[in-house]
């Protein structure tokens, strides 16, 4: 997070642009082919611009809308750094001549900003608006002003999905302020990238997609996965950034977000429910074939334990549910992947309601199922020891899944 490029915008469910970077350049090595890579959970773009790094063809696929749009806003660090300053600077002058308003945000945005900060942020975005030409300098521009919405507000609007605006946080930054340093900051990354980087413009392609069939990317095109799916541990990664796509006038209400769950794998509660899934019938498919027996089990004990919880979370649904897809997504990557290719997914394991599903074997499973040949699983930290509040005492961990193919 604190890297050139990747620091523009925050986002939490990643991991280390530096890690990735040392694992392309290990499997060059280990290869007399060229380097395809593919992240069939792009996010915000980790991989892609680790790949840039690298100087090596990288492909990206993302559901998530507002990440792909940042994520391809990344891709253009190869720009002209004075053109992007200029058109930053144009819709600067003109939004200290508009008059922002308070008028027509959601509450959420309302609650996150004093009236003075939410008048600056209109006048920016109105101003953005009225010069938006669809150019890359226009979406620089965008993500600048996006990137500055959390450091602008004084409400507990940390990189998570928890948006708290009745906490406060002791630093925060003035709209304009914000602005022109934001645009500092971004200009002077290109120049770093630029000046690291092997080749002068991004060599990744990012389509805006589904992990389930990955359909833009060609069959036997790939021979290095790396991603990170979304966590089985009710993280609503449509949810991660509705405090931004509230303020651009992307969803107006909580139900506008599922809409945006309908492409997602399944990995929390409210997806699974609002998905209107049969898990009864997805038990009896032939995608969860290696692992019915122990999945069905956890369905049942899930089923019931719900019960005895206030909240009543479909935690039964979304275990199959989130299984189910990645079964999918397996099948997808045998497709796209050459014999021989190297996949890593960085993952963690789950309690849900303090039941364990030991998410790294049954991915695994599910990987051989596809027409893998091998996997195995490093462990890198554990997980469920920081937090007091927690639900239960399961120990928990995280680490690499690595299947060969």
């Amino acid at each position: 997070m604190k890297l050139p490029v990747h620091r523009w915008f925050r986002f939490s469910a990643g991991y280390s642009a530096q890690w990735v970077e040392q694992e392309i350049a290990q499997f060059s090595r280990q290869t007399d082919k060229p380097v395809v890579v593919l992240d069939p959970f792009a996010g915000v773009g980790t991989t892609l611009l680790a790949g840039d790094m690298c100087g090596v063809d990288s492909y990206g696929v993302e559901a998530q809308p507002f990440l792909s749009k940042v994520a391809q806003t990344k891709l253009y660090w190869g720009v002209d750094t004075d053109e992007f300053i200029e058109f930053a600077h144009n819709v600067y002058q003109l939004a200290q001549q508009k008059q922002g308003t308070t008028e027509g945000y959601p509450k959420l945005i309302r609650k996150c900003f004093p009236d003075d900060a939410l008048v600056a942020l209109d006048a920016l975005q109105a101003a953005w608006f009225e010069c938006d030409n669809g150019s890359v300098f226009s979406e620089l521009t965008w993500l600048a002003i996006t990137a500055i919405l959390r450091i602008s507000s004084p409400a507990g609007t940390a990189q998570m999905e928890l948006i708290q605006p009745k906490k406060s946080k002791k630093k925060f930054l003035p709209p304009f302020e914000a602005f022109e340093a934001q645009v500092h900051l971004m200009a002077e990354d290109m120049l770093l990238f630029q000046s690291r980087a092997p080749l002068a413009s991004t060599k990744a392609t990012l389509h805006r997609g589904d992990a389930r069939t990955c359909a833009a990317i060609p069959d036997d095109s790939i021979n290095l996965v790396i991603t990170s799916p979304p966590y089985a541990n009710n993280f609503d990664y449509a949810d991660a950034t509705r405090f931004e796509m509230s303020f651009w006038g992307e969803v107006k209400r909580w139900s506008d977000l599922h809409k945006i769950r309908e492409h997602l794998v399944i990995s929390c509660s409210h997806h699974a429910r609002a998905s209107g899934i049969d898990a009864e019938d997805i038990l009896r498919s032939d995608g969860l074939e290696p692992i019915r027996d122990e999945i069905a089990e956890i369905y049942n004990e899930l089923t019931v334990e719900r019960l005895s919880h206030g909240g009543k979370k479909n935690y039964h649904l979304m275990v199959v549910g989130y299984f189910f897809d990645m079964a999918r997504v397996w099948k997808a990557l045998r497709r796209v992947c050459v014999e021989g290719a190297k996949l890593c997914f960085v993952v963690g394991d789950s309690a849900p309601y303090g039941i364990y599903v030991p998410v790294d074997r049954w991915l695994g499973e599910l990987a051989l199922s596809a027409g893998f040949a091998s996997y195995h699983f490093h462990k890198t930290r554990d997980r469920n020891v920081k937090w007091r509040n927690r639900k239960h005492r399961v120990p928990l961990h995280e680490g690499r899944l690595w299947v060969d193919g």
